[in-house]
């Protein structure tokens, strides 16, 4: 099996436009820069129009009733640039997502107690989107699913392993992985620096991504998304690029 540098929590990571940037494999470990310095700062007012067509689409089809506030999706960050951390390349990219068998592997490797308990959070067929972190552009490529839920992280107990923890025990492990699996493409390369467009416009003028957790604690390599939120970054797929 690959090892991905989606295990990112330790694989914790701001994402960085700069071609020298570099991300550690813990929270504790990486540059507190935000990762609002990473994408272009948005045009003003880009996000308007995209905001309010949504928020009325969502509106009729609801009855115009506000959805509660859950976290049922997720955000996955992956590295699709090689980088080597203790002799391991840890790239871990969409395509090789698409070329394990069955288009599915475990998420490994996490090591930020947070993102820990996102994981044991996930449930069977909830969907995800695949990020590509800590490259020249970041942003939303895919979309995958659970499809196992939380159990031992093994690579915590392989001392080759650049994720080794010489403190976990067999018998009470303290890190956790999921199995995701490939289920498409999005239409289109959905961009941070759009993202971040939208989440300074709904900050400013209320929206779904006004609390979004990409911004609001960007180190996090695993972060959930509420309905709206998912659902409002999906729509993006469905315009045209700013």
């Amino acid at each position: 099996m690959p090892w991905p540098s989606r295990k990112r929590d330790k694989g914790a990571v701001a994402d960085k436009k700069e071609p020298d940037a570099k991300i550690a494999k813990t929270e504790e470990e990486t540059s507190d820069k935000e990762e609002e310095e990473k994408s272009a700062k948005p045009p003003a007012g880009s996000s308007k129009s995209g905001w309010k067509n949504w928020k009325k689409t969502k509106e009729s089809e609801s009855g115009g009733e506000e959805s509660k506030i859950t976290y049922c999706h997720w955000l996955l960050k992956s590295e699709p640039e090689s980088r080597l951390e203790k002799g391991v390349d840890v790239k871990f990219s969409i395509d090789d997502l698409k070329a394990q068998p069955n288009q599915t592997t475990c998420w490994d490797g996490v090591r930020n107690y947070q993102a820990r308990n996102f994981l044991r959070a996930m449930k069977i067929g909830q969907q995800a989107f695949f990020y590509h972190s800590n490259c020249k552009e970041p942003g939303i490529v895919a979309i995958v699913k659970i499809v196992k839920e939380a159990y031992p992280d093994h690579t915590q107990f392989d001392q080759k392993d650049p994720h080794y923890d010489s403190t976990s025990r067999k018998e009470n492990p303290k890190w956790s992985m999921v199995d995701v699996q490939f289920v498409r493409m999005t239409k289109r390369f959905i961009p941070l620096s759009e993202i971040k467009a939208h989440h300074l416009a709904h900050k400013a003028e209320g929206g779904p991504l006004k609390d979004m957790m990409l911004f609001t604690r960007q180190r996090l390599s695993i972060q959930p998304l509420t309905q709206e939120e998912f659902d409002f970054v999906l729509s993006l797929e469905e315009e045209k690029p700013h």
